[in-house]
């Protein structure tokens, strides 16, 4: 099981990407390329997205199960400091809120969430259930995370409240390296997105913003770069349509300020994507 594992990382990470200063990527060299060892890494963090818990007329049971225990493969092969859920946990019942706290609550690392547009619920409800709101920040290891929120209770998509994104940005501007999650993308570039200029023009000014990490739109599993900004995109845990597989992203930061993050399709050995930005 072991050497499987081993081998499947191997050849995912024909795949990955690097994040350099001024976030510039290189492709990695080829399918005989090994992970860097586990000693070099400083921070390690699972990110997956689009559980739609409860929706009806898919396996969103089985595939939450599934999901959990590749992140705790994760988690036992090279390390899990935390994983992040970005968004749609849920699928607009909210009495589904305890279930899926409950089924994510079997990882065995820390997590946080996003709201999502299909978690329709106010935020004193989120709060009670997550022990935090839609918008806060935190940092782990020295580096700075920062989660926005991007759709009301009633699922609407809005835009990250402009003040509370300006406050969290500037808490941490002072940390090396700093890290966005939100679930919709804030650049109308895929039809699920949401234009949100001031933000974007926030993100565009913060020196240390290193990558924004996205859910929501779940046929997409790459990078997409806007004034030498990265937003990434994970697939999908479940739900009704995405890609073709179910995958999550790993990001990587190491002790000597390199960053690595790499999409996995943890059901079979394919090469999800591959890109070099110069």
């Amino acid at each position: 099981m072991q050497q499987e594992r081993r081998r499947f990382l191997k050849i995912a990470l024909t795949g990955a990407v690097w994040i350099g200063a001024g976030n510039k990527m290189q492709a990695f060299g080829g399918s005989n390329f090994v992970l860097p060892s586990k000693d070099k890494i400083k921070l390690r963090v699972a990110i997956a997205s689009d559980g739609h818990f409860g929706q009806p007329q898919t396996a969103f049971e089985a595939n939450h199960a599934e999901m959990i225990s590749w992140i705790n493969a994760e988690h036992a092969e090279r390390g899990v400091d935390f994983t992040c859920v970005n968004g749609d946990l849920i699928h607009d019942d909210t009495a589904f809120i305890k279930p899926v706290k409950d089924t994510w609550d079997k990882l065995k690392m820390p997590y946080y969430v996003t709201h999502g547009n299909h978690d329709k619920t106010d935020e004193e409800s989120w709060k009670q259930t997550w022990n935090y709101g839609w918008d806060f920040g935190f940092e782990k290891k020295g580096i700075g995370f920062v989660v926005l929120n991007t759709a009301d209770a009633k699922g609407t998509y809005v835009s990250p409240e402009v003040e509370k994104t300006r406050q969290l940005l500037k808490q941490y501007e002072q940390h090396k390296q700093l890290f966005v999650f939100m679930h919709i993308t804030p650049i109308k570039w895929t039809e699920n997105g949401i234009d949100c200029p001031e933000v974007v023009d926030m993100f565009n000014k913060q020196a240390n913003l290193k990558a924004v990490f996205h859910g929501h739109d779940h046929d997409q599993d790459n990078v997409k770069e806007k004034n030498n900004r990265l937003y990434f995109f994970d697939s999908h845990v479940s739900g009704s349509w995405g890609t073709a597989y179910r995958g999550y992203r790993i990001l990587e930061v190491m002790k000597n300020g390199d960053i690595l993050t790499y999409q996995m399709n943890p059901a079979s050995n394919e090469k999800v994507n591959s890109r070099s930005l110069t």
